[in-house]
C-alpha cells in the first residue's frame, strides 16, 4: 500500500523510500535505477519480466519526465503485459486500487 507520495519521497506500508522504487507483490526494490536516467529501456524491466504482471504500471516521476521508448512499450505488449503509465502521484493512486484484484507491478520514478 502507498501511504503517500512527495517529490523525492514515497511512504509504502509505513516506510519510507527516497530513491526510485519497484513494487513487487512481495517485496519492494530501493536499488532500482535505468540504464539511461529519464528513459525506461526494456532492459530496466528484466526483473519485472520474470514476476509475468497482469499489468506493469509506471510512475513517470512529479512532472512526468521519464520516458518510455516505444520499443518498450512493444516489448510488454509483446509479453501480454499491459502498460498504465501516469506521473507519479497518480500512477501510485491506480496502484493501490490494483493491487489487490490484479496481479501487479509498479516501478516508481521519485523526483522530475
Amino acid at each position: 500500500m502507498i501511504d503517500s507520495y512527495s517529490f523525492g519521497r514515497m511512504v509504502i506500508d509505513g516506510k519510507t523510500y527516497t530513491s526510485d522504487v519497484i513494487l513487487y507483490p512481495d517485496k519492494v526494490d530501493d536499488s532500482w535505477w535505468r540504464k539511461s536516467g529519464h528513459l525506461l529501456q526494456k532492459e530496466d524491466l528484466r526483473d519485472v519480466i520474470q514476476y509475468n504482471p497482469e499489468i506493469l504500471i509506471v510512475g513517470t516521476g512529479a512532472y512526468g519526465l521519464m520516458k518510455i521508448l516505444d520499443e518498450t512499450k512493444q516489448f510488454l505488449e509483446a509479453k501480454g503485459i499491459e502498460l498504465i503509465s501516469e506521473e507519479t502521484k497518480e500512477a501510485g493512486k491506480i496502484y493501490n486500487e490494483l493491487k489487490e484484484r490484479k496481479k501487479v507491478v509498479a516501478a516508481f520514478h521519485l523526483t522530475c
